[in-house]
């Protein structure tokens, strides 16, 4: 089956997803620091993802504007292996990243909410450095008030580096392009979650705490580019 059509189909599988906008953030106040940010975009239903392709055309080569050099891309026929960790240097995010799936009843599962909890990798989304966007979540804040592995995305600047090890020792490097923050009400599916020309990454928080309520009404959405990739 024509590898385009594929990726159109885990897009589509991405954009009902991401139609329900992650519920599941604490109930706690953010850590007194930075800016009030917050836990993982993590929708609350989606729809089985699409069954990987069958067949597919060898590794394509793909030129991204953050890169200013070519990187390799997995073709979907040698699926690029599930991503084990992620480390943003610049804003001291060192994390394991655990897989997510979807939950019996159609809701997407979310990273554990403790203290010192890591990340998560949503499986249904592409392996990072595989075309499309790679979505990764995690919280704001811990269940004690204290702050989550992506408690401080907002201190991430256009041109900082992600490093996303993978499982067998490779690892793909990331810049950051842009981020914005959306009310949950009011969340641009398609914008992130939709197809890309080549390989993107995702980091996705909660954002928007109200003391009155004490949730959280908007999310965080990182967008990154892939420089390199090995």
């Amino acid at each position: 089956m024509d590898s385009s059509f594929q990726r159109l189909r885990r897009a589509a599988a991405l954009l009902l997803f991401g139609s329900l906008v992650l519920t599941g953030c604490g109930t706690q106040a953010p850590p007194s620091a930075p800016t009030a940010t917050a836990p993982p975009a993590a929708p609350s239903s989606a729809p089985s993802p699409s069954p990987p392709p069958t067949k597919t055309p060898s590794p394509t080569k793909s030129t991204t504007a953050a890169a200013g050099r070519t990187a390799i891309v997995p073709s979907p026929a040698r699926p690029a292996p599930a991503p084990v960790s992620v480390a943003v240097p610049s804003i001291g995010v060192q994390s394991l990243l655990v897989k997510l799936k979807l939950r019996a009843n159609g809701s997407l599962e979310v990273p554990p909410d403790g203290p010192g909890a890591p990340a998560g990798w949503y499986s249904g989304s592409p392996s990072p450095g595989e075309t499309g966007p790679a979505v990764l979540l995690g919280h704001v804040n811990a269940t004690d008030g204290g702050p989550g592995v992506f408690a401080n995305l907002r201190g991430l600047k256009t041109g900082a580096e992600i490093r996303v090890q993978r499982a067998d020792k490779s690892a793909t490097v990331f810049t950051v392009t842009r981020a914005a923050a959306y009310s949950k009400n009011d969340f641009p599916t398609f914008e992130v979650y939709g197809n890309t020309k080549g390989p993107e990454l995702r980091l996705i928080t909660c954002d928007g705490y109200d003391p009155a309520t004490g949730l959280f009404n908007d999310n965080y959405v990182v967008y990154a580019r892939l420089k390199s990739a090995g």
